[in-house]
């Protein structure tokens, strides 16, 4: 490990100001014991999509009434879920896909649980964070399964990581019945998870678009933090660097120009609005496990930086370079290929590039002019409800200005 990461997860310990993480680094638990491609010994929290430094920047920017911040928070609470009223409507089966879809109940209730578990942290209301409780709890007592057609592993990641991101912040707050939590992550989502990442629905490895590897790997890291699972952990992180699928970061990222400092995304020949859903897939992996000590974004000399500023080029209308990708669907690997970029939706606006934006910007002091340009057109950034009430509009749990700007 480099005395960079080193620095930085001692850092982030002190930050949070959490006790436990002192009193470990006391008895020599610190970050010079992880093994490489290990866990941390301890898990920073709050540590999902999120960390006390960010939170705490927020709340200080946001009573001080400085911008980006304000800006972000009046995007926020004027936002319908983020309204402490909200009530939830907790299933025992989850559906998508098929006969009898009704998952739509579900991610509304995930984004509204998110925005007030956010109000909660930046104002202290004990309204919104009494309603955030109470949807994580709802759902925790009632939620067995999750059903459909091959839609229903979409489901199990992205939901499973925004409710355990949700999670997250709101461990700790009184009536949160954490513990029953956790039982639903561990039992409804994580073996969904686990099933797809390890078999892909019983089809050919590459079937299934990056995003579908990307939202699994996510719930699996995410479950991983919030339950202090080590395993899990290095399950989603290995795979991210190893990984048969198109989720893993040499195949999420097949074609790199490093003369150009850019790199073709898996979905580019497909459209721009899935490609676009990628880099906040591959965004929220990286934040989360950056918030746990691991540099994922610079990994493998900052390929994922170059996929990002590929795709932000071209959807700010530029011209990219582009490889023939060719790849196997269905169970036989019948042969498919992309010899054009895809037009398709391309400009789409979706609240996925400040996390980005600050993360290269400001912790890591790099220049990513496509990137920032992106974020400047989507600030402040919204969320769940603020880009169409399909589930594309979900797929981030969004709110980056106010969440990560530095």
């Amino acid at each position: 490990m480099h005395e960079r990461e080193i620095d930085r997860r001692t850092l982030l310990k002190a930050a949070g100001g959490v006790a436990a993480a002192g009193v470990a680094a006391m008895a020599g638990v610190t970050a010079l014991d992880r093994r490489a491609d290990a866990a941390p010994t301890t898990f920073t929290h709050p540590g999902g999509l999120h960390n006390w430094g960010d939170l705490n920047r927020a709340k200080v920017r946001v009573a001080a009434g400085d911008d980006p911040w304000l800006s972000g928070w009046n995007r926020l609470t004027a936002n319908s879920h983020a309204q402490s009223t909200w009530t939830p409507r907790p299933q025992a089966t989850i559906i998508r896909g098929g006969t009898g879809e009704n998952y739509t109940l579900l991610y509304n209730d995930i984004h509204a649980a998110y925005q007030n578990a956010l109000r909660w942290w930046v104002q202290g209301s004990t309204a919104h964070g009494d309603c955030a409780r109470n949807i994580l709890n709802a759902w925790s007592a009632t939620l067995t399964s999750i059903s459909g057609n091959a839609d229903r592993f979409l489901a199990a990641g992205i939901y499973g990581y925004q409710f355990a991101a949700v999670a997250e912040l709101m461990r700790g707050y009184s009536g949160f019945d954490l513990a029953r939590f956790k039982t639903m992550m561990l039992n409804v989502f994580y073996p969904m998870n686990n099933s797809f990442l390890t078999n892909h629905n019983d089809a050919c490895i590459t079937n299934y678009w990056a995003n579908w590897d990307l939202c699994t790997m996510n719930s699996i890291l995410a479950i991983g933090i919030l339950c202090d699972d080590a395993a899990k952990y290095d399950q989603a992180v290995n795979y991210f660097k190893n990984g048969a699928g198109n989720g893993s970061i040499k195949h999420a990222v097949p074609f790199v120009y490093d003369d150009q400092g850019l790199a073709q995304w898996q979905e580019s020949g497909r459209d721009q609005g899935h490609t676009m859903m990628g880099m906040g897939q591959m965004g929220a992996f990286c934040e989360m496990a950056w918030n746990q000590g691991d540099d994922l974004y610079g990994y493998d000399n900052n390929r994922f930086l170059k996929a990002a500023q590929y795709v932000a080029k071209y959807n700010l209308g530029q011209d990219v370079p582009f490889t023939k990708y060719t790849w196997g669907t269905g169970q036989n690997c019948a042969y498919q290929e992309h010899t054009v970029i895809s037009s398709a939706s391309r400009g789409q606006i979706r609240p996925v590039w400040e996390i980005l934006h600050f993360h290269y910007t400001r912790r890591k002091n790099l220049s990513v002019p496509y990137i920032s340009a992106m974020a400047a057109q989507v600030r402040p950034e919204g969320g769940g409800g603020d880009y169409g009430s399909t589930s594309g509009g979900f797929d981030q749990t969004g709110f980056g200005t106010l969440a990560y700007a530095k």
